[in-house]
């Protein structure tokens, strides 16, 4: 219902001027305590090699709510969160289905994320939302202080969006190739099932398997006995 969403140059169109509306202002305060809770649960999450690249995200983002908030740049501010829950809706699907052992389903929702997530990120972000922000933004309200910030800010996202791409498309080929998601790259502890299947079962100990999940080579996090990790995706 808004014209920005159809008309990125409606974005700049009165600024500082713009009057900021109920649900905009939820949307945000929703998405900061999101984005807040996630930078602290990765301490106590599984610790997996992007740690570093993650929490920078988390940071990046943080300070991006912030900031658009405080400077009344929230109309491409509700652009940019929108854009990136896309994807992370059918992330989640996917981890639900491996929770609940579909295997198949999984994948299928692992491969549409992959694809919505390079198609939103590495394409429709730097040709919308930068796009606006570099060219439209200048042409509307010329050079100042928060231009650069927003821009900078907005850049170090896209690097992160690459990086992660190429994590995505790894998983990707090799759910094509084998018939499932693989181990995730990412990970420094957690199981593989390519690496459960070599092992016969006639021959693995009774105590690497646990009823409850809360420890052996098959439980990992309390939540799988037998299936793939379950952060795998």
């Amino acid at each position: 219902q808004t014209p920005w969403l159809w008309n990125t140059r409606q974005c700049w169109s009165g600024y500082p001027y713009q009057p900021l509306m109920p649900d905009l202002h939820y949307y945000y305060i929703v998405e900061l305590s999101f984005y807040w809770s996630l930078m602290f649960s990765q301490f106590i999450d599984v610790k997996r090699k992007d740690f570093g690249i993650m929490f920078t995200h988390h940071i990046v983002t943080i300070i991006l709510i912030t900031f658009s908030y405080i400077t009344n740049l929230t109309r491409v501010g509700t652009l940019t969160l929108c854009l990136h829950d896309a994807a992370d809706i059918v992330l989640e699907a996917a981890k639900m289905a491996n929770y609940c052992k579909c295997q198949k389903l999984s994948d299928l929702l692992f491969l549409t994320f992959a694809v919505v997530f390079i198609v939103s990120r590495l394409g429709i972000y730097p040709l919308w939302i930068i796009n606006t922000t570099l060219f439209e933004l200048y042409e509307a309200l010329g050079n100042f202080p928060a231009f650069w910030v927003l821009n900078v800010l907005l850049m170090v996202l896209q690097i992160l969006h690459c990086f992660w791409s190429y994590l995505i498309i790894k998983a990707a080929y090799k759910a094509l190739s084998k018939g499932k998601v693989a181990k995730d790259s990412r990970s420094d502890v957690e199981s593989s099932s390519d690496e459960e299947e070599t092992v016969p079962r006639s021959k693995a100990p009774h105590s690497t398997v646990t009823t409850n999940g809360t420890s052996g080579a098959n439980g990992t996090n309390g939540y799988l006995t037998g299936a793939t990790s379950s952060e795998e995706h």
